[in-house]
C-alpha cells in the first residue's frame, strides 16, 4: 500500500518504520525539512506542509491508499481547533479528488467525561467538561459527517494516555519523587503503550469499518494507588504522599474518572495486545532504561 503519515513525532514515526517493514511505501508529512534526515533513514519520504494552512498541501502528492492522521497539538482549545479541527478540514479537502481508501485518525478518551468510574464504551456518552476536548469531539464529528456524506472511509481510534520510551507522565513524576496521589487515589487511569498504538493503527488500516469508533486502549484499567503501589515495589521506594483533591482544579482540568473498554476493537480487528496491562509495559520500560544505565530513581527521604 501506498501510506501517508500525517505527523511524524512520537507515534508517527514508529508507525512508519513498522509499515515500511511491513513492505508499505511510506510517506511522512511534517511541518518543516528539521526532520528530514530522520524520516529518510527510517525509509519514510519526507513531505512538507502545514495541515493548518491548506495552500501547503496544495503541491503535495494526493493519491494514497492508506492514510493516518496522528498529529499533536500543544496549547489550548484554539490551538486544537487550528491542528485538529481546522487541519483535518484541510487534509479531507486536499484529498478529496483521489480519496484513500482508508482514513484512521487519532482522537482521545478525554472525549468521555465521565467522572463515577464507570466503563465507558464507544457508545457511552461523550460529554466533556474541557474546551480541547469538546474540538477533539467536534473534529470526530466532521469526520463521521463525511463518512455519510461523501463516502470519505475515515475510522477513528480514541486513544488512551500513551506511555512507553521516554514517555509517561505519572511514571517520570514518580521516579523524580514529583508525583502526588489524588486524594484516596481511587480514582481510574486509561493507557495504551505505544507499541500497541501502532498495532491498534495498521489493524484499524487493514480491518476497521468506515465511519466506525474504536478505543485504542490497553485491557485493564486501574486505580492510581494500584499503579503507584506496584511501581513502588518494583523499584524499591514508598508511594507517594496523597494531597486533597481539588474539585474546582480539576474541572478546569477536566479530570475523569472511568475505564474504558477495548473490547470492540479487539473482538472487530482482532488485534492482540503486546503489553496487555501497565504492569507487562512499565516492565519493559524500566528494563529498556535500566540497560542503557538510565534508570534513574531519586532516593526517597521518608
Amino acid at each position: 500500500m501506498k501510506c501517508l503519515i500525517v505527523g511524524c513525532g512520537y507515534v508517527g514515526l514508529p508507525l512508519g518504520v513498522e509499515l515500511v517493514r511491513l513492505g508499505h511505501e511510506v510517506f511522512g508529512l511534517r511541518r518543516n525539512a528539521s526532520a528530514e534526515s530522520e524520516l529518510k533513514a527510517a525509509g519514510i519520504q519526507p513531505l512538507f506542509g502545514d495541515v493548518t494552512q491548506p495552500e501547503t498541501l496544495a503541491k503535495l502528492p494526493r493519491e494514497f491508499d492508506w492514510v493516518v492522521n496522528c498529529v499533536a497539538a500543544g496549547g489550548g482549545a484554539e490551538d486544537y481547533r487550528q491542528v485538529y479541527l481546522q487541519g483535518t478540514r484541510s487534509l479531507i479537502e486536499w484529498l478529496a479528488p483521489n480519496p484513500p481508501k482508508k482514513f484512521v485518525y487519532t482522537s482521545s478518551t478525554s472525549v468521555y467525561g465521565q467522572t463515577d468510574g464507570s466503563q465507558v464504551k464507544e457508545s457511552s456518552p461523550t460529554e466533556p467538561a474541557v474546551e480541547t476536548a469538546k474540538v477533539l469531539l467536534e473534529t470526530e464529528k466532521l469526520l463521521l459527517a463525511v463518512v455519510a456524506e461523501r463516502k470519505f472511509p475515515a475510522v477513528i481510534l480514541r486513544v488512551a494516555g500513551i506511555y512507553g520510551p521516554d514517555r509517561g507522565h505519572w511514571f517520570k513524576q514518580f521516579l523524580k519523587n514529583e508525583a502526588r496521589m489524588e486524594g484516596d487515589g481511587s480514582r481510574f487511569l486509561n493507557m495504551i503503550h505505544r507499541d500497541d498504538l501502532i498495532g491498534c493503527i495498521i489493524a484499524a488500516l487493514k480491518s476497521g469499518r468506515a465511519g466506525e469508533i474504536y478505543n485504542a486502549v490497553d485491557d485493564e484499567p486501574v486505580s492510581q494507588m494500584n499503579f503507584f503501589q506496584w511501581l513502588a515495589g518494583t523499584v524499591g521506594k514508598y508511594p507517594p504522599q496523597s494531597e486533597p483533591e481539588n474539585s474546582a482544579e480539576n474541572r478546569k482540568r477536566g479530570v475523569t474518572n472511568k475505564r474504558v473498554s477495548n473490547r470492540r476493537l479487539k473482538m472487530e480487528l482482532g488485534y492482540q495486545f503486546k503489553h496487555p496491562n501497565f504492569r507487562k509495559g512499565y516492565s519493559a520500560e524500566l528494563l529498556r532504561l535500566d540497560r542503557a544505565g538510565r534508570l534513574q530513581v531519586e532516593p526517597d527521604e521518608r
